[in-house]
């Protein structure tokens, strides 16, 4: 598996993920989501070959503050350290930043997984989130 940055958009690959993962509000604007995609702070992409595996979206400032708004796998790729990777290649990328975030699905299989990759709840932190829906 080679993690390289992500740097030529092809709509048609990421539409296919996004749909294999069910993040429909995704695709549903796919305009929406390539301006995103060229907004982002680092995106990184999983390829084993020429194939893609899955990405990890970052935004921020690089410097204080990495929100990681999206990591993805092909259902087919999970559970094969391809998500393991991309995570990895983020935290390495900003050693120095203070915060680095992300929101997901409060199910055992994703908590556990983040909490194995060292990041811990807000609440551990004596902190909540907001968000605005």
């Amino acid at each position: 598996m080679e993690i390289r940055e992500y740097t030529n958009y092809n709509s048609d690959e990421i539409l296919r993920l996004y749909s294999a993962v069910g993040w429909t509000a995704y695709t549903a604007d796919p305009e929406a989501l390539r301006e995103g995609y060229d907004n982002s702070l680092l995106v990184l992409a999983a390829y084993e070959n020429d194939e893609l595996l899955g990405i990890i979206r970052a935004v921020g400032d690089g410097a204080t503050i990495v929100f990681i708004q999206d990591i993805l796998v092909f259902p087919d790729k999970q559970r094969q350290g391809t998500g393991t990777a991309l995570l990895r290649a983020i935290l390495e990328r900003y050693p120095h930043v203070r915060q680095i975030e992300l929101v997901t699905d409060n199910t055992e299989k994703t908590v556990a997984f983040y909490k194995s990759m060292g990041m811990r709840e807000f609440s551990e932190l004596g902190c909540c989130g907001f968000m605005k829906c």
